[in-house]
């Protein structure tokens, strides 16, 4: 297939070469032309440009900083949208807008030229390895048109719905991440401090019910995902008696828990309501009431109460 890469960072670097590594045809550009060496020792072609890689490829990936830049590439002028054929696909690999990529699409079906937003996750050693997990919103037959290319990527190639869904998922994946790093710097630190030596603390994490993956693969969707929380796995009033102990010796060592302090207030608000005997992720329908949305498999935007 004649694939188009534009975006040879530390993520579209690793990328673009295995999909050289596939047997592909591939046209490569970057705003730096020295980016490109090793791409072009193993093969590819350089495009002077968006718009001269598109009017080489059936296929056009880019991988870009933000929505600035997607938003240059695949609008503006010299970009891949002057340069791509019709019944060609031009897929967006960035970390981006959903309203951005949305906008992109409805222009580029006007050309009649399919958009695919597919966000990837795994990092630089997972671009190097292909071993990213690709998050893919758009058409269906245009997504399995263009798998071969996206399994050169990463193991885990997944649709998630329509487009802009992609992007959604990575946003939400990301922002998780984030606070759950925030949640982890507050406990290591409360750790060390209490006497505990970092690496014993990290092989905890690791070999504890955390680690292990326990609330991921099987808590949430056995409790939230079903709107199930009697008989409970753990009760909520253990949990806030665990959590309770946390603060306490918190307090006790003087160390800053702002997200433990979050958390604690929607244990109470729970308690409050009477929930207490009933499964700890039960505060999961405090924040679906407040977002008007309920967490069920099937089920997407608001809910008819919000």
């Amino acid at each position: 297939m004649r694939v188009g890469f534009i975006g040879l960072g530390n993520m579209g670097g690793g990328m673009a070469a295995n999909v050289i590594a596939g047997g592909h045809e591939v046209t490569v550009y970057d705003a730096r032309e020295d980016a490109a060496a090793r791409h072009l020792e193993l093969g590819a072609s350089w495009g002077d440009g968006p718009r001269a890689v598109a009017e080489a490829s059936e296929v056009v990936l880019t991988s870009l900083p933000g929505p600035p830049e997607v938003r240059e590439v695949a609008l503006g002028s010299g970009g891949v949208l002057e340069g791509i054929s019709q019944g060609d696909v031009y897929v967006d690999l960035s970390t981006s807008s959903p309203t951005l990529i949305r906008e992109v699409h409805a222009v580029y079906a006007e050309h009649d030229v399919h958009v695919l937003d597919a966000p990837v996750s795994g990092g630089v050693a997972g671009a190097e390895a292909g071993t990213l997990a690709v998050m893919v919103g758009g058409d269906i037959q245009v997504f399995e048109r263009v798998r071969p290319v996206l399994a050169q990527l990463g193991d885990k190639v997944s649709r998630v719905g329509d487009i802009g869904a992609g992007s959604v998922a990575k946003l939400v994946h990301n922002m998780i991440l984030l606070c759950m790093r925030m949640s982890m710097a507050e406990g290591l630190t409360l750790g060390v401090k209490a006497g505990v030596d970092v690496t014993a603390l990290h092989t905890a994490l690791v070999e504890g019910s955390l680690g292990q993956g326990n609330f991921l693969r099987r808590g949430i969707t056995e409790t939230v995902f079903q709107d199930s929380y009697d008989p409970p796995s753990f009760a909520l009033v253990l949990s806030r008696k665990d959590h309770t102990l946390a603060t306490e010796l918190a307090h006790e060592y003087d160390v800053p828990m702002a997200h433990a302090a979050l958390a604690a207030q929607d244990m109470t608000e729970a308690v409050v309501r009477g929930w207490g005997d009933l499964d700890s992720n039960i505060f999961f329908k405090l924040q679906e009431e407040r977002a008007g949305v309920e967490l069920r498999p099937g089920q997407s935007g608001a809910s008819s109460s919000g």
